[in-house]
Order: structure tokens, then sequence, then C-alpha cells
């Protein structure tokens, strides 16, 4: 049986935030399917939030739950 993806918007992230760092911050839940952050078209800047892949509804929950709110 295949596992249901579960992809999350993150919002509010600091402008200075990396892929690196949002992965760092991930890393307890890993597998990690995909990381999407967003550019300004106009400036290159990041627009301060992300879009992540994770392979299992299960392990997206648990995000969900345990960083909800979180810095």
């Amino acid at each position: 049986m295949q596992r249901e993806k579960m992809k999350l918007y993150i919002g509010n992230l600091p402008y200075d935030t990396t892929e690196t760092d949002l992965r760092e911050l991930l890393v307890d839940y890993e597998p990690l399917e995909d990381v999407y952050m967003p550019l300004d078209r106009e400036t290159q800047r990041p627009r301060g939030f992300a879009f992540v892949t994770f392979q299992d509804r299960q392990t997206g929950e648990a995000v969900i739950e345990n960083l909800d709110g979180a810095d």
C-alpha cells in the first residue's frame, strides 16, 4: 500500500531563514521529501513562508502537533 504524502504550509518565517535552517529544524521528522521556499519576483528575497512535503501523513501530523506556534 502506498503511503499518503502530506504537504504543510509553514508561515511567519524570518526573512533570513534558509532551506538549510528549515531542514535542520525538521531533522527529527525525516524523511522530508521536499522544501519549497518561494522568492519575491522583484527582489528575489524570501517571502517568509515555505511548503514542506513529508513522505507520510503521520510524520506531517507529528510536525503540526509538536511545532505549531514554535519560534
